[in-house]
């Protein structure tokens, strides 16, 4: 499990900066030919599933804990 802290960061790194990223990279590859356009996207793409996986995970064992500890 994340700290509290740590856990709103990566949730506002997968939730915000890395779509925000891979559209604006993706943008910009169209518009001025920059190289490797999907590749990069497809990269960011993955790693922010990756995230949001890690992070559905701890909330799920957060969620159990604190059902465990009310009963």
């Amino acid at each position: 499990m994340f700290s509290n802290r740590i856990y709103d960061i990566l949730k506002w790194i997968a939730l915000v900066v890395l779509p925000a990223v891979g559209t604006l990279y993706f943008s910009l590859a169209q518009i001025w030919g920059f190289p490797y356009g999907e590749e990069i996207v497809g990269t960011i793409t993955a790693i922010d599933l990756f995230l949001g996986a890690l992070l559905g995970i701890s909330t799920a064992q957060y969620n159990k804990v604190k059902k465990d500890d009310d009963i």
